[in-house]
């Protein structure tokens, strides 16, 4: 993880190290993201967050992240329904929310180095 902003927030439920995270209801809370379509809000630290707590989101720069699937250099990354990054491709009738830009190939359960840049892919 290169040092980039970096902001602790309130999580409800427990966060796993290097997963994306979703923004949850009131200000500065946030979960672990559940799907393509959660809105994104940056990448747990290697800490994670235990249940009540805190967590650190990375929310810009390079952060660590943990696959989900099969990832090429240069994928647009988005949410699997565990946090973890996968392949973002566009959804008919559906807005996916993309986190990150894969800096290396990765395969499932690799931690990665992703380069946060949000948007969206309309289908």
């Amino acid at each position: 993880m290169q040092p980039g902003l970096v902001k602790s927030c309130r999580t409800d439920a427990a966060v796993e190290p290097y997963t994306i995270i979703a923004f949850a209801g009131p200000r500065n809370a946030v979960r672990q993201a559940s799907a393509a379509t959660d809105p994104l809000a940056g990448i747990a630290d290697s800490q994670g967050g235990d249940a009540g707590g805190l967590v650190d989101v990375q929310l810009s720069l390079v952060a660590e992240v943990r696959a989900g699937g099969t990832i090429a250099a240069g994928d647009r990354l988005t949410s699997d329904a565990d946090g973890r990054a996968v392949k973002a491709v566009k959804q008919a009738g559906q807005t996916v929310a993309v986190i990150a830009i894969a800096q290396v190939p990765a395969v499932a359960g690799d931690v990665f180095d992703a380069l946060i840049d949000p948007g969206f892919l309309d289908g």
